[in-house]
């Protein structure tokens, strides 16, 4: 079944054919029955707010087409993305668990196919659900761990263009590899990659235009293609 946005929607977490490594998609056949009872689908055109960071927690959502972009604001307004969730995320888990606000804002970059799950029937699902209960126990252990590891890579990069060329290498392994590098399909903005890595749209703009310069990497549209790994990967020293 298509939706009005041309995506094919995932009716039944039984029956996909997309089903991951992620949290629900590998539960055992008995807890995904129960997990149908409780989730309500829907689908969202491009810039729909999922939650807001400070929030109180009515649930979580289990994203199943599309992408989400996760950000923090400060006190005078500047935004900083986290991360880009993929299909096969949790969103919002830690909060729903733990009953605090959530931490951060939750927004579609693209339309989007959504499962919204109660705190309440959450709460109970674990209960019920052992394996559900580890995997989520797996999961804000290994989103804990990511944290640290983008606190290391932003504090310890000695400037944004080595910022900018580690986010790079990490969307190339995710990318297609063709004769002329890697592609990948990027929905950021000049703006949203600066928020990403932590500095002006100026800044990304100068630094985008001196990778295709030295034919290292060119952003065209929603298309990014590394040229020349090799030299991002010396400009962070792997």
């Amino acid at each position: 079944m298509n939706s009005p946005y041309g995506m094919e929607l995932v009716e039944s977490c039984l029956l996909c054919e997309m089903r991951s490594e992620h949290f629900f998609c590998r539960l055992p056949p008995r807890a995904l029955e129960a997990f149908e009872k409780i989730k309500f689908p829907s689908v969202l055109p491009r810039a729909s707010l999922l939650f807001v960071e400070g929030q109180a927690p009515r649930g979580l959502y289990l994203l199943c087409r599309g992408r989400v972009k996760l950000s923090v604001n400060s006190s005078d307004g500047k935004t900083m993305i986290l991360k880009i969730a993929e299909p096969g995320e949790v969103l919002g888990l830690h909060a729903c668990v733990s009953g605090i606000p959530y931490e951060l804002t939750a927004e579609t970059v693209q339309p989007c196919q959504v499962v919204f799950i109660r705190r309440e029937d959450f709460q109970k699902f674990l209960e019920q659900h052992g394996d559900a209960c580890m995997r989520a126990a797996h999961f804000l252990s290994n989103t804990c761990h990511a944290a640290y590891d983008m606190i290391r890579a932003i504090g310890l990069a000695h400037s944004a263009g080595e910022k900018l060329a580690r986010m790079l290498l990490e969307l190339a392994s995710e990318g297609e590899q063709t004769k002329e590098g890697v592609r990948v399909k990027l929905a950021l903005t000049h703006e949203e990659i600066a928020q990403v890595i932590g500095t002006s749209r100026e800044t990304v703009t100068r630094l985008l235009a001196g990778f295709r310069r030295r034919q290292m990497a060119t952003l065209k549209g929603s298309t990014l293609l590394i040229r020349n790994r090799a030299a991002l990967e010396r400009m962070v020293g792997s």
